[in-house]
C-alpha cells in the first residue's frame, strides 16, 4: 500500500469516527438519563433542567469552554462540571465518547447531547436553561 492510500484511509477514518460519535449522540436525545448516585442523581430526577459538562484537562477545545462553565457551577446546583480523568464512571453512564460534551437533562430525560466546542453565545443559552 502506498503512502497516499494510507493517508486517505487515515483521514477518512478520523472523520468517520467524528461523525459516528455525533450520529450516536443523536439517538440519546429523548432517552432516559442514567441512574446516578448522590447530587448527580438528585439533579437528573429533578423536574428542572440540569446541565452536565464533561471535559478533560488535556483537551484543547475544553480549555476555552471550561472557564465559562465554572462561573455557573459555583452558583448553580444544577450545573455540573465533570472531569472525566477523575470521574469516568459518570461519563460512561451517559455514554460520553469525546470531550467537551454537554448533556442537558430535564425530568429524567436527556433533552440535548452536544459533542464538541460551541460558540460562547450558544453555550451560554444552554447554561441559562438551568437557572430558571
Amino acid at each position: 500500500m502506498n503512502i497516499l492510500s494510507f493517508l486517505i484511509i487515515a483521514v477518512l477514518g478520523f472523520f468517520g469516527l467524528q461523525y459516528f460519535m455525533i450520529f450516536k449522540t443523536r439517538f440519546k436525545k429523548g432517552k432516559p438519563a442514567p441512574e446516578l448516585p448522590g447530587k448527580y442523581g438528585k439533579a437528573v430526577n429533578n423536574s428542572k433542567a440540569s446541565l452536565f459538562y464533561f471535559y478533560s484537562p488535556s483537551c484543547g477545545a475544553c480549555r476555552s469552554m471550561t472557564p465559562l462553565v465554572e462561573g455557573y457551577t459555583k452558583n448553580n446546583p444544577r450545573c455540573f462540571k465533570v472531569d472525566i480523568s477523575k470521574d469516568m464512571d459518570t461519563a460512561r453512564a451517559f455514554g460520553v465518547m469525546g470531550t467537551p460534551s454537554t448533556v442537558v437533562v430535564e425530568n429524567g430525560i436527556i433533552k440535548d447531547f452536544i459533542v464538541g466546542p460551541r460558540p460562547a453565545g450558544e453555550f451560554t443559552q444552554l447554561l441559562e436553561m438551568t437557572k430558571s
